[in-house]
């Protein structure tokens, strides 16, 4: 899909919480691992949010994404 719409895998941001993410974390240029994921997969993600029963996946759009974002403007 990245090479479709031309995005360089750097510009992709990722989310899991299972062992079969870490493959994706590693190439994309952001990870983030949710705060209910095993220790090893937290380590290898670039960023931990909160967990998934406690709006982790908001709580990452809006702590890595769009925070990250808006300071590049």
């Amino acid at each position: 899909m990245s090479r479709l719409l031309n995005i360089p895998a750097a510009g992709i941001v990722t989310m899991g919480d299972m062992p079969n993410d870490v493959l994706m974390f590693k190439k994309s240029g952001v990870s983030i691992a949710m705060g209910n994921a095993s220790p090893e997969v937290q380590a290898s993600a670039t960023y931990v949010t909160s967990t998934n029963e406690d709006e982790g996946f908001a709580n990452a759009i809006e702590k890595f994404v769009l925070n990250a974002r808006a300071a590049k403007v």
